[in-house]
């Protein structure tokens, strides 16, 4: 089996990993996209977990991984739901892990065991091993990180793919992970990152998509539309139950997610919170003189470390000139947010208060 992909090129995939990517859980990540709800209200945000997860595979290839660590890679994210992370606010968790409590029921209840035997791996090892190309936390790079900002900053931010290679020949692995060589790569990247979580992941109407597709999705289980087990469908057959369900106000929300949705600044302010986790990168550059590696932020001042990033922004939605809803996105660093059946919109306000944090993980 040959894979073209749009960031590492043409490569030739046999055994077990052609097995896996042909079997029904990874072929159903093409139908479940990356940046949830987001599609909806922009339809170019359409990267899909497919895309991403065959990417990861590709790049522990690429940085010598092994065809265990490969495996892990592909099969990554299939504990996905439909639509990625709106599940995270659905049930009010808002710190995107859901879909891991989940991973090891779909390796059980699909032919991933099986494949995994045949072909003489033990399923246990590689799903509980301890694949440090594959994932590390925050502030350090993995293949998962640099596969999604790089994938997202090409499709939607215009990165060129010459930047891309340029920025892939200057990685390498030493013993404490994932770095790469020089400084001004190191900067490149925090930049890329840095673009991701504000231009896509904070967007304000990326934020509003998950927001009103979470309230559709929690009223359509509250009322039985959607059974939990519906979770495990893709995108398309989740919206499709909702719309014919015949929910008067189901379909009033789902009407709202379509292209012309404009969210502009304005004064004043409301109380409703879209949490998302801090993030920032902080790259290892591994030198030979002296040898060993050192943070980015060590040696480079645009990359201070613990960089906290404060933004402060008031956002009007609205949708052909008629205010829709009020939001404000946070994270969970201060103050109690709302509870889960506060309800996501609230008919008084219009406008919504957004701040916003970046920094490391600690």
């Amino acid at each position: 089996m040959q894979i073209a992909d749009r960031l590492y090129g043409c490569f030739e995939v046999e055994g077990v990993l052609a097995d896996l990517v042909r079997s029904a859980p990874v072929q159903r990540l093409k139908r479940i996209h990356q940046g949830g709800a987001g599609c909806l209200v922009k339809p170019e945000w359409n990267v899909t977990r497919y895309e991403h997860s065959v990417g990861v595979m590709l790049l522990i290839r690429r940085l010598g991984g092994s065809l265990e660590e490969q495996i892990a890679g592909l099969l990554h994210d299939v504990g996905h739901t439909a639509f990625s992370h709106v599940v995270d606010y659905v049930y009010g968790e808002g710190k995107e892990n859901l879909h891991e409590r989940w991973h090891r029921r779909i390796w059980q209840e699909s032919e991933i065991y099986a494949i995994l035997r045949k072909h003489g791996f033990h399923p246990e090892s590689i799903l509980s091993g301890n694949w440090t190309l594959l994932e590390k936390p925050l502030p350090d790079l993995s293949a998962d990180r640099i596969d999604y900002t790089l994938r997202d900053r090409v499709r939607y931010g215009g990165l060129s793919l010459s930047e891309v290679e340029r920025f892939l020949g200057d990685l390498s692995v030493g013993p404490e992970g994932i770095g790469v060589s020089s400084l001004e790569m190191a900067e490149w990247f925090v930049d890329r990152y840095v673009e991701e979580v504000i231009d896509f992941f904070l967007d304000p109407l990326n934020a509003y998509a998950q927001l009103t597709l979470a309230e559709a999705i929690r009223r359509s289980l509250d009322i039985g539309l959607l059974r939990f087990d519906d979770w495990f469908l893709d995108d398309g057959q989740v919206i499709q139950k909702m719309r014919t369900g015949g929910d008067e106000h189901v379909s009033a929300l789902l009407d709202r997610l379509r292209e012309g949705i404009r969210v502009e600044e304005a004064e004043q302010a409301a109380g409703l919170h879209f949490r998302s986790k801090p993030r920032m990168v902080d790259p290892l550059i591994y030198r030979s003189d002296p040898p060993g590696a050192v943070r980015a932020s060590a040696v480079s001042e645009r990359v201070p470390p613990g960089r906290l990033q404060t933004i402060s922004k008031k956002w009007r939605c609205e949708e052909g000139g008629v205010p829709l809803s009020a939001f404000a996105i946070a994270t969970k660093r201060s103050g109690t947010p709302p509870s889960a059946s506060d309800g996501l919109f609230h008919n008084a306000k219009k406008v919504g208060d957004t701040i916003f944090r970046l920094g490391s993980m600690q």
